[in-house]
């Protein structure tokens, strides 16, 4: 199995473009897949730079209904119009922030629902026996702070999004299990329950964003969630890779109580070993 980061915050490999935004490219043996798109063309630049070749990909998962997930979708479709798309129903909703104070829109393009590619699901999915999806993540345990600033405009009122439109990816193959989730708004601790209940046990991996993200200081009660979300995390058998929306000064708190089980994969960057 290879992953490869195509889209990312931060600089791993010199000369790639950064974006805020996610994507992963994955090889398995069955597959070309992605795992979202990030928020622009960048993926398509960054792949030609990387010798991933796109047009070679087959399925194509979008993790939620958020611009720097989804609106790579266009320059992708364009150098791929055979892919299976699969967005979770309810990802085409009006999203939007006010961590600038006034709401603005997160959503995804509204022009990428049109595609004759996606394949819109209502609930769990599975691929073929490698691939599968799942949301309908239950639970409030380290659910992100930060999700208290997102918001669905629905009637013309701004409603606190609940995240029905999120969805992971689950990889079996060469006998590990792979979760993969783009930022784990619905709670990292609450996605990894679900995942047990599904699949029984415990992931051999995990690759998320764990929307840890603030400007300025963290409270003293956001540093006794992101640690308290660390260590138990420690109580899984599972190595941990995280990116983008979890912050680096977070995934600083995280390292140090975690150590060889948390690594961050910055953009350009690729895991083609688990060191279980």
């Amino acid at each position: 199995m290879r992953i490869v980061n195509l889209v990312e915050n931060t600089e791993g490999r010199p000369g790639r473009g950064i974006a805020h935004g996610l994507c992963f490219y994955v090889e398995t043996p069955k597959h070309r897949l992605l795992m979202d798109t990030g928020p622009s063309d960048l993926l398509t630049r960054n792949a030609a730079a990387l010798g991933v070749d796109l047009a070679g990909v087959d399925t194509c998962v979008v993790s939620h209904g958020h611009y720097d997930h989804a609106d790579g979708v266009p320059a992708f479709a364009a150098l791929n119009p055979s892919a299976k798309i699969y967005l979770r129903r309810g990802a085409e909703g009006q999203f939007y922030s006010t961590a600038d104070g006034e709401p603005h829109y997160i959503g995804m393009n509204p022009q990428i629902q049109k595609s004759e590619q996606i394949i819109w699901l209502n609930g769990d999915f599975r691929i073929d026996d490698e691939l599968s999806l799942f949301g309908n993540i239950p639970g409030r345990r380290s659910w992100p702070e930060g999700n208290r600033m997102l918001f669905r405009l629905t009637d013309g009122r701004y409603i606190q999004d609940q995240f029905e439109h999120e969805q992971c990816l689950v990889i079996e193959a060469e006998g590990l299990r792979v979760l993969l989730s783009g930022c784990a708004h619905s709670g990292i601790l609450n996605i990894l329950d679900r995942f047990a209940a599904l699949y029984g046990g415990a992931p051999d991996a995990v690759i998320s964003g764990f929307h840890m993200k603030k400007r300025g200081d963290y409270t003293e009660a956001e540093c006794q969630t992101i640690d308290d979300t660390a260590r138990e995390l420690l109580t899984w058998p599972s190595l941990f890779y995280t990116c983008h929306c979890t912050s680096l000064p977070a995934y600083a708190r995280m390292k140090a109580i975690m150590g060889d089980r948390l690594q961050y994969i910055h953009c350009g960057e690729e895991i083609n070993r688990f060191n279980l």
